[in-house]
């Protein structure tokens, strides 16, 4: 599966990111995987690093539902980092959900990893 990610306890912050050809159906179940990992939890930031994907694999009602799902606490931030117009699109329609909706993390879409970085408070890339 061309997606995996790792819970940064120290720092608080979950990266998740992929590579390749990634589906929604793959997009879903890395979701699932991390809401269900015992070293989650909702008040954990994230950085999705897309730079690796070459193609997303769905639909625009597959990205309004990837964007629609809320796992994170109103104090998360939550980083979209890609280089590809169309993973940046489907970032833009999370961040979208995320201003729309009460109660949601705080989302920004970054194409340079230093200022995705800054955005969440780190000076580095976590492990």
């Amino acid at each position: 599966m061309p997606c995996r990610y790792l819970i940064d306890l120290e720092r608080g912050i979950v990266v998740s990111s992929g590579w390749g050809r990634v589906t929604y159906a793959e997009m879903m179940a890395h979701q699932d995987r991390l809401v269900k990992d015992p070293d989650f939890y909702p008040e954990l930031d994230q950085l999705v690093d897309g730079t690796a994907v070459t193609e997303l694999n769905l639909s625009p009602e597959e990205a309004k539902a990837i964007g629609s799902r809320k796992f994170f606490s109103p104090q998360s931030k939550r980083a979209f980092l890609a280089s590809s117009l169309q993973i940046l699109s489907v970032a833009r329609i999370v961040q979208q959900h995320a201003q729309r909706e009460k109660n949601r993390e705080a989302v920004s879409v970054f194409h340079d990893r230093k200022a995705a970085l800054e955005w969440l408070g780190l000076r580095e890339s976590p492990r």
